[in-house]
């Protein structure tokens, strides 16, 4: 009997505290980080078991090019480096970044000794390009005071919105993971009245209800971010989402993560925000949120970060399933070696 994969952490109740870390990896150092990339979940272990009541937890992401540096395996199916999207007044920029590390716990100190321990592995083979540590505000909310990740699927809904299923076998359990930067302009937003702030939105301030659908702006955040297939139902990811801040600098912001198993539905969201829908019709928060990173990267199962090579067989299996013609054996794989040995 098949065992299933194991998905790395991305469905998990919502983390007080959370380090966010972007690395580019120097040309090179694809060994280390594929060593790194297996002792992941060792090394979560040991900070966590310290405290595990605050329930440590690291997701790894690999962006497109680095992925074509350290496998010769192709690209998963939804693979690619982040797009940016133009549109008329704002701009989704795409910023550099092969390595993410997405840190919760309930406790800040406990994500901040792993970070410490990934970064010094990776000292002299990689770079933290964009550190971010986020913190739960107040019940939930953002720092623009509006509950976050209200519509969150829950249960068997969350790991259907995040895992990949048959489409990409070779993948199977694995997700995608984009994240941005946002950057607020508090004085501008904290100027308008409550009733203009819950417009942009689409909820209700206090209450966080929804707003009626007859009611609700076609150019607020809740209606160009619901997407639907088809068939009129709702596609949905899971975000994790916190607030960060400086007040000596006066910089506030929202970090934004979201999972999916379809990198196309996080990027339609996009399209709708920064384009618009129709376009021009963009999304009423980005007059007052500036985004100033962007990257897209794979969430792989803890079993190919623990073994690579596990993909090469995987895909083996599904070429002779799909196939009625004798397989040749001539010593290699399907589908190319790994770059990075995994022996010793």
């Amino acid at each position: 009997m098949t065992e299933q994969p194991r998905p790395q952490d991305v469905v998990r109740d919502p983390a007080p505290a959370a380090i966010f870390l972007v690395l580019t990896v120097r040309p090179g150092a694809e060994d280390v980080v594929g060593d790194l990339l297996a002792d992941v979940a060792s090394l979560k272990r040991g900070v966590g078991f310290k405290r595990t009541e605050d329930e440590l937890s690291c997701v790894v992401g690999i962006g497109a090019q680095l992925w074509d540096r350290m496998y010769d395996a192709p690209r998963p199916a939804g693979l690619h480096p982040f797009r940016p999207v133009v549109g008329a007044t704002h701009t989704a920029v795409a910023t550099p970044g092969d390595l993410l590390f997405h840190l919760r716990a309930r406790q800040l100190d406990l994500c901040f000794e792993l970070a410490k321990q990934l970064v010094g592995r990776l000292s002299g083979s990689a770079d933290v390009v964009d550190e971010v540590h986020g913190f739960r505000f107040l019940d939930e909310r953002d720092m623009l005071g509006f509950v976050d990740g209200t519509e969150n699927p829950t249960g068997a809904d969350a790991f259907a919105a995040v895992q990949v299923g048959d489409e990409d076998p070779a993948h199977t359990g694995a997700s995608y993971v984009m994240v941005q930067k946002y950057l607020h302009d508090l004085d501008s937003w904290e100027a308008l009245s409550v009733e203009e702030q819950e417009r942009a939105i689409g909820r209700h301030k206090l209450s966080d209800i929804e707003i009626a659908d007859d009611d609700k702006a076609s150019n607020s955040h809740v209606a160009l971010n619901t997407i639907t297939d088809a068939d009129g139902n709702d596609l949905d990811i899971l975000r994790d989402n916190l607030p960060f801040g400086e007040v000596g600098t006066q910089t506030f912001g929202t970090y934004y993560i979201g999972y999916a198993a379809d990198p196309a539905v996080l990027e339609e969201m996009l399209t709708n925000m920064f384009i618009g829908k129709p376009p021009g019709n963009h999304d009423r928060i980005l007059d007052f949120s500036t985004a100033v990173t962007g990257n897209l990267f794979f969430v792989p199962t803890q079993d190919f970060l623990e073994d690579p090579s596990m993909i090469n067989e995987t895909s083996t299996i599904n070429d002779q399933a799909t196939t009625s013609e004798p397989t040749v054996r001539d010593g290699s794989l399907n589908i190319g070696s790994l770059k990075r040995s995994t022996t010793a």
